[in-house]
């Protein structure tokens, strides 16, 4: 008995090979994936989901070869203080934005740790920490993702269009892109110096989980205290030292870079693939105009003293 041809797989796969082209990068990755999730979905679903993960992380272990551990260093310490007015700005925005346009509770805080912080993985962070159930998690989730892949396309634009330097850039996208994927993603459009510069800043900024997460519980009264720092970010930093020690083979930390910047488009591109229908129903829209409002602020706050200062 013949089994009848998947069309669907084939146009995915098809797609998903077009990520190794050259001339593919990420926000072109990251709209290939958003067509082929809105036409013929994600037939392989099941398997990129943890795939996308972990291809993620590896990507940005990756890079942390091709950039020193002094410049790491110059780039947090620059970043520290944004980073903790920024946070701070943003979950108390959040809060009182959230009762204003009457989000629920733990949607509302969801949102506003994912904006302050990295995204999904702070999401995820806290969600156990307020018993925050699957709904809550997916709106949430839909928000940042949204957001995030819009970001993808406008940040690099807007940054060419005000002529950012690429320091600028790299601080700009670190602060106001919530993902690291979509920061790596947006950084790596703009260019090298503004890809290191926002990798770094964007993992220091991803340790702030650690007390967010213990403020969340001392908040909520959670009687949870467990805190857990990503690996993927302590990998980061130890291949940063494995380069600044170790300064050759240059060669091979040149291939280790290339192979993780291409890693990072096809992680894009599977990050689009999960934009379907379903996933933009979920999304109210007074949850949706919460997490514009919050990103619209730290976005424009951000660029404006980045810019002037």
């Amino acid at each position: 008995m013949n089994k009848k041809f998947d069309y669907k797989k084939l146009i995915y796969l098809l797609a998903f090979l077009c990520c190794f082209l050259p001339f593919i990068d990420t926000p072109l990755a990251l709209l290939i994936g958003i067509i082929v999730a809105q036409t013929v979905g994600n037939p392989f679903s099941k398997i990129t989901a943890p795939t996308q993960k972990y291809l993620l992380q590896a990507s940005v272990v990756g890079l942390g070869f091709g950039i020193k551990a002094s410049d790491a260093i110059q780039a947090g310490k620059e970043g520290f203080i944004f980073t903790v007015i920024s946070i701070t700005f943003v979950l108390t925005i959040g809060y009182f934005l959230g009762k204003k346009l009457l989000v629920g509770k733990n949607i509302s805080y969801l949102i506003s740790v994912g904006t302050a912080i990295c995204g999904g993985s702070a999401i995820a962070a806290v969600a156990p920490l307020i018993k925050s159930n699957k709904n809550d998690i997916s709106i949430a989730i839909g928000v940042i993702f949204i957001l995030n892949s819009v970001a993808l396309f406008l940040f690099p634009f807007i940054g060419h269009l005000l002529n950012l330097s690429q320091q600028d850039f790299g601080m700009w996208a670190a602060i106001a892109i919530h993902d690291t994927s979509s920061v790596v993603g947006a950084a790596q459009t703009y260019g090298s110096q503004a890809l290191q510069i926002a990798t770094t800043v964007k993992l220091q900024r991803a340790l702030w989980i650690v007390p967010v997460t213990l403020l969340t519980s001392f908040l909520f009264k959670s009687e949870s205290k467990k805190v857990s720092i990503p690996i993927f970010i302590l990998l980061f930093i130890t291949a940063l030292f494995v380069r600044t020690l170790f300064p050759e083979p240059q060669n091979v930390y040149d291939v280790i870079v290339l192979l993780a910047k291409r890693g990072m488009i096809i992680s894009i591109f599977l990050i689009g693939t999960g934009l379907t229908r379903h996933v933009l129903k979920s999304v109210g829209p007074r949850a949706l105009l919460q997490g514009v409002i919050l990103w619209f602020l730290i976005s424009v706050i951000s660029l404006v003293v980045i810019i002037f200062t």
